[in-house]
């Protein structure tokens, strides 16, 4: 009788296991999907595009100042774009197509890394790196002289660089790599300067110009080994996580690996770069431009603006997502 009593017991518990897990499949509402563990966990809510695009509108709608950017999944091809076929101003971020003409001009034997450059007096140029307070008559290859570029966005090692490779150089690679929007201009502080930085319209630009998804697009080349060959690519990219400023995009996501470079103006902050997450590759490019007021603190109101947004889009775009 005792067997009897505890079978339907069994038998009851187990109707009662069937009926909670029918009701945990059932099918959420659309804008979002809860995940139910079965750990004792708070539901996470997976983001949906509509809910994404809402999130990243209201947080740039207090930012004052102009906002564009391209993110792209690089493992399951989702994207988010606001305004990214926008032309901008690059800031240091034209280091990045100055890089790649760099390796490719090794990688076909027209230039060797240890090649060597000199620094004079007048080839220092304020802002960002370290040869600027360095002795003139000092020799760099032109290795150290891009990875000074990049690891540490050097002014005076770009237009060492540049004096070597030339814009118009760099703006013919982008061509080829189907870029046409990317172009340098001329050099930090002036001079150097290319057909395209000749051009009446492209004035307001500074030292390069291109867009959020042009950015994304040569990231993607890149990590994808499309540039020169597979293994100068990942020697790009390489550099790229070497690089040592980390106050905008993927600033709270110090856990992940991450490849990018930034760039800085007074009205102006720019990041691009990749995030390496365990739910897929997240290429993104932002621009924040026109702000009204100047701060180069590392509190910058765009960087932490950079820093949210960027957040926002890993979270948005390595999630299942449900319309």
């Amino acid at each position: 009788m005792t067997r009897v009593m505890c079978a339907g017991l069994l038998t009851l518990a187990m109707s009662a296991v069937t009926a909670r897990a029918q009701q945990v499949v059932e099918p959420c509402k659309p804008e979002t999907l809860t995940v139910f563990k079965a750990t004792p966990a708070a539901p996470t809510t997976l983001t949906t595009p509509t809910t994404l695009d809402a999130r990243v509108r209201a947080e740039v709608a207090t930012f004052k100042g102009r906002v564009t950017l391209h993110a792209k999944n690089l493992d399951t091809g989702a994207v988010y774009d606001l305004d990214g076929g926008a032309a901008v101003r690059t800031a240091s971020t034209i280091k990045v197509p100055i890089m790649v003409e760099a390796f490719a001009r090794v990688a076909e034997g027209r230039a060797k890394w240890t090649d060597e450059l000199i620094l004079t007096e007048a080839k220092k140029v304020s802002g960002a790196g370290v040869l600027k307070d360095l002795s003139a008559g000092l020799r760099v290859s032109l290795r150290d002289a891009v990875t000074l570029m990049i690891i540490l966005s050097d002014n005076t090692a770009t237009n060492m660089v540049l004096d070597v490779l030339t814009a118009d150089a760099i703006n013919a690679r982008m061509d080829a790599l189907g870029l046409k929007e990317t172009r340098s201009l001329r050099k930090v502080n002036g001079g150097g300067v290319s057909k395209a930085g000749k051009e009446e319209a492209n004035n307001r630009f500074g030292l390069g110009k291109s867009t959020p998804r042009e950015m994304v697009s040569l990231l993607e080349k890149l990590e994808r080994g499309e540039v020169v060959s597979p293994a100068v690519s990942k020697e790009m990219i390489e550099l790229l996580k070497r690089q040592q400023s980390h106050d905008g995009i993927f600033r709270s996501e110090w856990k992940l690996t991450t490849a990018t470079k930034p760039g800085a103006l007074d009205a102006l902050r720019s990041d691009v770069g990749i995030a390496y997450t365990p739910r897929g590759r997240i290429a993104l490019a932002i621009t924040c431009d026109d702000m009204p007021e100047i701060d180069w603190s590392i509190d910058n109101p765009a960087q932490l603006l950079m820093s949210r947004l960027s957040k926002m889009l890993i979270d948005g775009l390595t999630q299942t997502t449900k319309e």
